[in-house]
This record gives structure tokens, sequence and C-alpha cells, in this order.
């Protein structure tokens, strides 16, 4: 009676006999150079970012600052707003207030989405572009004083972390709409406590 080992004999494989066929090729016939290799270093499993979007959703490398990227994006937003709006006259700076916001906030989405991609994560950390968008929206119509623009930073800083309806909801729609659209409704609800501590004259 043959031994198990007899019934299914294997070849031995020859390496001097040819190229190792475990590479298979693609279909447009080129080796797979990702084969065998970890994802991470075949670089085969995502795309790269642009980077035009890596300089846009980080606003200039603010958001690989720590601790608190997101912090320091809308202190950034702060500074550079107070330095144009005293350059402006007082007539153009609620119209370029929601010019840039709007801007941003356009940019900032496909720049988000581009960069979730990039790195398969959600809503990375170091993107601040939204930052960026919604702290402007906080700004829009304020009076330049120092109270004013702590208040707007406070006021949208808080509504960022607390999310209200409809702030996390809206954070979880796909990609860069999802990542830009949450913190423009926390602009928008600082935007309009800010309003109402002005008129009410609880702020001046």
């Amino acid at each position: 009676m043959p031994s198990p080992e007899s019934r299914d004999p294997k070849p031995a494989v020859d390496s001097a006999a040819g190229p190792d066929r475990s590479a298979a090729p693609d279909r447009s016939g080129a080796p797979d150079r990702g084969a065998g290799v970890p994802p991470a270093v075949a670089g085969a499993s995502r795309p790269r970012a642009p980077l035009w979007s890596t300089l846009t959703a980080t606003f200039f490398g603010i958001g690989r600052l720590h601790p608190g990227p997101g912090t320091w994006g809308s202190a950034t937003t702060v500074l550079l707003w107070t330095a144009l709006a005293y350059a402006l006259p007082l007539a153009l700076r609620t119209p370029v207030a929601i010019a840039l916001a709007l801007l941003v906030t356009l940019i900032g989405i496909p720049a988000a989405t581009q960069i979730s991609r990039a790195y398969a994560t959600k809503d990375p950390q170091f993107v601040v572009i939204d930052e960026v968008a919604g702290q402007l929206i906080a700004l829009i119509a304020a009076p330049l004083s120092w109270k004013t623009f702590l208040a707007g930073f406070i006021l949208f800083r808080a509504f960022d972390i607390v999310k209200p309806p409809p702030v996390r909801q809206l954070e979880k729609l796909p990609e860069g709409t999802g990542i830009v659209l949450d913190d423009v409704a926390a602009g928008l609800y600082a935007l309009a406590v800010m309003q109402l501590l002005l008129h009410s004259g609880l702020l001046r």
C-alpha cells in the first residue's frame, strides 16, 4: 500500500528554472510591486494627498502644532483676522469676513476630503481648515476689541467641543463635508450668541 506522501507527489520547484511567478502581474501586464509587502510599505492601499490639499487642510502647517491643533487653528484665525480687519475700511469688514468664511469653506471641503482619503481617517486631528472657517463665521460683524475677539474665540471653541444639534449630526456626513460643516454650524451658533450679547449690551 503506497504511503500518503506518494498519492499526490509535489514536484520540487527549481529556482533556477525561471522567474518567481508568485508576484502575479496586474491586468495591464505589469508586475505587482506591492505583492508580499505590507500596504503601508507598498503604498498601494491609499492615494497620496496633493500638496495644495495638505497646505490648505493644515492651514499651512498650523494643524501640526500641539497640544490642541484645533485651538491653534482658531487662535491663528483670530490673530490674522484682527490684523486684516484693522487694515480694512469699516464698511468692508463684514462683507470681507463673510466672503472669506465662504471661500475657506468651499476650498476646505475638497481639501479635507483629499486628506481623509489619503490617511484613511474620518477626521484627522491635524486638519484645521474647518476651525478657520468656523472661527471666521463667529467673528462676522464683531466690533474690533479684545473683548469681542476673546468672546468669539471662546464661544466658537465651546460650541465646537459641545456640538449641540445639528452640529454633531453634520459631523457624521461623509469625508470633507462632515469635517468642515460641523464647524461651520458651531461658528453660526457662536455668531448668534455673540450678536445677542452685543445687542443686549452685555458685551461692548
